[in-house]
C-alpha cells in the first residue's frame, strides 16, 4: 500500500523537531503532521519506549504507529557532543521544537530554549512535563496515571464508582496536555507572524488536567449541593438495556427539574410523575437507585431506533455503547474518514484515527507512513545540515547516527 497522500495542510512550510517521546508530545506531534507540518523526529539509539509495545508487524508497533505517523526520524546518540550540534543545525532551520523531558535535561545537552533561541529568536519552543518548569514539584517522574492522581481527577472517577479507585484506560494527562500544547505551539506561531519572535512554552500535564476538569468550580466552591445537580453530573447519566439487546447511555440527569419529566414522557411511564419518591430534585436524589430502576424497567419495551426517536422528541440525546471496532465499522466512521490505512511497511496496512478537523481551503488528516528508526538519518541530515556522504559514514561509524532498517530496506 502506498503512504495516503494529502493536498497542502494549513501548516504547509512549517518545519518541526520533536525531540519527545511515549505519548504527550508525540501526539501534539503526529497531529502538527496532520495539518501539514514537516515533523521530524528524533529517536534515541534504544528507541522511543513504544517501539517495543504489541502488537507489532513487520516490526512497526502498532501504537508507535498511530502517534507518529508521518514523521520523518533521525536516530541521535545526544549523549555525543556532536549529535547536540546537529540538533541545534537543525533547530536552526526549523520553526517549532517539541520536547517533553524532565526540566533541565534539554539545558544540560545543551539544547534548551536560551541557547537554541540566541541563533533563531523567531523559534517556538514548546516544553511538555508533568508539573512545568517550575515549583516544587518540577523535577518529579510524571507519567498519566500519576499526574491523574496528583489533579484529582482518578479521585473524582473513583468516586463516581462508589469509591472503586482505579486508573482510566485512557492516558488524559498525556493526550489533553499534547492537544493543550498544539494550541499553545499555533497561539505563538500565530504571535510570531506579528513580532516577529518565537518564545518558550510550557505546558504541564497537572495543570491541564484542572483546566479541563469542568467540575472544578463546584468542588472549589464549598457550596453544598444539596436539593440540586451541581455540575450537570454526568456520571449518573442512566445506562440502559434495551429489548433488542443493545445497552445505551442518555444524556440528562433524570433527577433534574424538568429533565425528569422528559424522561418520564420518553419512556411512557408517566406514573412515575406520582410516585412520593421522585416528586422533587431532593427526594429523586435520595432514592436515585430506584428511580434508574425503573427507567430500566420502562426501557425494557423500547428497541434501540424506536428510543432514539422517543428521546429525541423530548430533546434528549441517546448513544449506543459500542467498542471501538464496532464505532470504527460504521457507516459513519465510513462517510467522515474517521478511521484510515497506513503502510504496516510489509505490504499491509495498519487501521489508525484520522485527524478529526475537516477543513474547507487545506486538507488536513493522516499522511505518509511509520518510519523505522534512522530512517530518514541521510536525508534530513544532508537537507538541513548540508553533509556529504562522507560525513554521514563518519557519523555512522562513530554512534553518533544509527537506524535500525529491515532487512531488505
Amino acid at each position: 500500500m502506498e503512504p495516503p497522500t494529502r493536498g497542502p495542510g494549513p501548516l504547509e512550510g512549517v518545519r518541526v523537531l520533536d525531540l519527545s517521546r511515549v505519548l504527550s508530545g508525540p501526539h501534539c506531534g503526529r497531529m502538527l503532521v496532520d495539518l501539514g507540518a514537516d515533523v521530524i523526529k528524533i529517536e534515541p539509539p534504544q528507541g522511543d519506549l513504544t517501539r517495543f509495545s504489541y502488537p507489532r508487524v513487520n516490526s512497526i508497533a502498532t501504537y508507535f504507529a498511530q502517534q507518529n505517523c508521518g514523521k520523518r526520524n533521525v536516530s541521535l546518540d545526544l549523549r555525543q557532543p556532536r549529535a547536540g550540534d546537529l540538533v541545534r543545525a537543525m533547530a536552526a532551520r526549523s520553526d517549532v521544537v517539541l520536547e517533553n523531558f524532565r526540566p533541565g535535561v534539554m539545558e544540560r545537552m545543551g539544547l534548551g530554549y536560551e541557547r537554541l533561541a540566541a541563533d533563531h529568536p523567531r523559534l517556538v519552543y514548546a516544553s511538555l512535563t508533568g508539573y512545568g518548569q517550575t515549583g516544587p514539584w518540577k523535577d518529579r517522574r510524571a507519567y498519566a496515571p500519576v499526574v491523574g492522581a496528583e489533579s484529582g481527577l482518578t479521585w473524582a472517577q473513583g468516586v463516581a464508582r462508589g469509591g472503586d479507585f482505579a486508573n482510566d484506560v485512557i492516558s488524559h494527562g498525556d493526550v489533553y496536555a499534547a492537544l493543550e500544547c498544539l494550541s499553545a505551539i499555533l497561539a505563538a506561531l500565530y504571535q510570531r507572524e506579528r513580532t516577529g519572535r518565537g518564545q518558550h512554552i510550557d505546558v504541564s500535564m497537572t495543570e491541564t488536567l484542572l483546566a479541563i476538569n469542568e467540575h472544578v468550580h463546584w468542588e472549589l466552591s464549598g457550596l453544598p449541593d444539596e436539593g440540586a445537580i451541581p455540575s450537570f453530573r454526568p456520571g449518573d447519566y442512566p445506562v440502559l438495556t434495551l429489548a433488542d439487546g443493545r445497552t445505551v447511555v442518555v444524556s440528562g440527569h433524570p433527577a433534574d427539574r424538568g429533565t425528569f419529566e422528559r424522561y418520564i414522557a420518553a419512556l411512557r411511564c408517566p406514573a412515575l410523575a406520582d410516585d412520593p419518591r421522585f416528586v422533587d430534585v431532593r427526594t429523586r436524589r435520595q432514592h436515585y437507585g430506584e428511580l434508574l430502576a425503573a427507567l430500566q424497567e420502562a426501557a425494557k419495551g423500547f428497541a434501540t431506533a424506536e428510543l432514539e426517536d422517543a428521546l429525541a422528541e423530548q430533546e434528549l440525546a441517546m448513544g449506543v455503547l459500542r467498542t471501538v471496532q464496532e464505532v470504527a465499522d460504521t457507516d459513519w466512521a465510513r462517510a467522515r474518514g474517521a478511521i484510515v490505512e497506513v503502510p504496516d511497511r510489509g505490504g499491509g496496512t495498519i487501521r489508525i484515527p484520522n485527524a478529526p478537523w475537516h477543513f474547507g481551503a487545506a486538507d488536513a488528516g493522516v499522511r505518509g507512513q511509520p518510519a523505522y528508526r534512522g530512517e530518514h538519518n541521510r536525508e534530513v541530515l544532508a537537507e538541513l545540515c548540508g553533509l556529504s556522504d562522507a560525513e554521514l559514514d563518519r557519523l555512522e561509524a562513530s554512534g553518533v547516527l544509527s537506524s535500525r532498517l529491515p532487512a531488505d530496506a
